[in-house]
């Protein structure tokens, strides 16, 4: 009987290895399952479970064809009627699993525990007391106005919103200001007591005012200074506190203004852009920063989008281009000189007087006729002193020559040779010192590098050599004397 059997089952494998391999592991499984019965015994559930399936296709696989003929209690392959288990391609689950039906009661796995329901509480805790000071701080902000606040916004309190609403905006607002004004809300120091203090303060651009840049095919790109740049600095440093507020960050303005003024002579003060304001994303000099009285305030510059805040104080002059033997800068001296020895009360007014015109000429046109009328009435006064005199011994002898006395200077002739004198002086003591203003200079680098290899560098050179860092030299050598050039002259 076993025998039998294994003849029977041989060719039915052989015929079961030309489908593919999912169906072959599937038919497998389930003639291994309980409820197989034999072929032998069942041959009329064999027959129907083979012509059921006939119809449906088993697989993708081209060795199988996609339908079979449907004559009833017959099968196309003979191989295949032999098999004693056809009902195992049946490719339905035989038996489903029992489905569970939820009784209402909550599972473990779905309740928090102890621990998880004291952070929740601990959450919603916090949530609302920070709730509750945000709507504190908001409350507080709508206060009234302080004096240091108004002081500090450059504000009154007749430019200052008056609502609540609005104060609080405007105070919520001041928490981009880093962004958006200068980093300091005084740029300058307090003015300095006494007549060490210039009467004007004057502010410099540096970008196409003093220099700019060039570009020729043998250096390649050089900054180069503007002719009269140094005699522009030099003499006008008598009468201004010139002040350098150029754009520009402080690492790249930096190097420039050591070659513009190498000795510290003449510029009091340098800003750079981070004392700018920012408007629509570009630089503003806003003035109102400045710790100066602006009365006493003139802003020279090439971009009138920098002046934009106190176009009342500003004098916007064309862009340099590197063109050799420029005089635009020089010409300004007159105008600017005169301002300073008058030493108007208030320069705002002259400077609108002379807003859109051509300043070096038009000055130069008022100076000549200033000059003409000086010449008239020193004549008109001189022929009433003659009268006045009467006979003389000199006239006796055909001697005019006091009726022909030198016409005298103006107050602005005198003024300004007095401050040519001045500026020749500085220049030939400057000269007579150059060797040890170099030298000096020199040990002022120095000191700066040792200063920086005992802060940073020394430190990390132990840390990884296992040196000593040197202890920072005197920066005065000894028996030379620790006062300034400006003391000594």
């Amino acid at each position: 009987m076993l025998a039998a059997r294994l003849a029977a089952q041989f060719p039915a494998r052989r015929a079961l290895a030309k489908y593919p391999a999912p169906a072959r592991a599937f038919a497998s499984k389930k003639s291994k399952g309980p409820r197989q019965e034999s072929s032998d015994s069942q041959p009329a559930a064999s027959s129907q479970s083979s012509s059921k399936h006939s119809n449906e296709p088993l697989n993708a696989d081209s060795s199988i064809p996609e339908s079979a003929p449907a004559a009833s209690g017959e099968v196309s392959d003979p191989k295949l009627s032999e098999l004693p288990s056809l009902s195992t391609l049946d490719f339905t689950a035989a038996d489903e699993a029992p489905r569970s039906e939820r009784t209402g009661a909550r599972s473990a796995k779905d309740s928090p525990s102890s621990i998880e329901r004291k952070t929740r509480l601990m959450t919603k805790l916090m949530v609302g007391v920070a709730a509750l000071g945000l709507g504190m701080y908001a409350v507080s902000l709508g206060g009234e106005w302080t004096e240091a606040e108004l002081k500090e916004k450059k504000m009154t309190l007749e430019t200052a919103p008056s609502t609540r609403w609005g104060r609080m905006v405007e105070r919520a607002s001041g928490v981009f200001d880093l962004f958006t004004k200068p980093i300091w809300t005084e740029l300058l120091p307090p003015p300095l007591p006494g007549p060490h203090q210039k009467p004007y303060t004057l502010l410099l651009s540096l970008d196409d005012l003093l220099v700019t840049s060039t570009w020729d095919r043998q250096y390649g790109w050089r900054t180069a200074k503007r002719p009269g740049v140094d005699y522009f600095l030099a003499y006008l440093s008598q009468f201004y506190e010139i002040v350098l507020f150029t754009t520009q960050y402080n690492y790249t303005a930096a190097p420039i203004i050591e070659k513009l003024d190498p000795y510290g002579f003449h510029l009091t003060y340098k800003l750079f852009r981070d004392a700018t304001r920012s408007e629509n994303g570009r630089p503003v000099k806003d003035l109102s920063y400045l710790n100066r009285d602006l009365s006493k305030v003139v802003l020279l510059d090439t971009d009138p989008e920098h002046c934009v805040t106190h176009p009342e104080n500003s004098i916007v002059i064309p862009k340099w281009k590197g063109t050799p033997g420029d005089k635009g800068l020089v010409a300004m001296i007159p105008f600017l000189e005169s301002i300073a020895i008058y030493r108007p009360p208030d320069v705002r007014p002259i400077l609108k007087a002379f807003q859109g015109k051509d300043i070096p000429v038009e000055y130069a046109k008022q100076e000549v006729e200033a000059k003409r009328r000086h010449i008239e009435a020193w004549q008109q006064g001189g022929a009433k002193r003659l009268s006045e005199s009467g006979f003389t011994l000199s006239s006796m002898f055909g001697d005019g020559s006091s009726s022909k006395s030198p016409i005298p200077p103006t107050y602005l002739e005198q003024k300004r040779a007095e401050a040519q004198a001045s500026y020749r002086e500085e220049q030939a003591y400057i000269a007579a010192n150059k060797e040890n203003f170099e030298r000096l200079l020199e040990e002022d680098r120095q000191a700066m590098a040792r200063e920086m290899n005992g802060n940073a560098f020394g430190v990390i050179q132990s840390m990884l050599l296992g040196k000593q860092p040197e202890p920072p030299a005197p920066t005065t050598p000894p028996g030379v004397s620790a006062t300034t050039p400006e003391e000594k002259a």
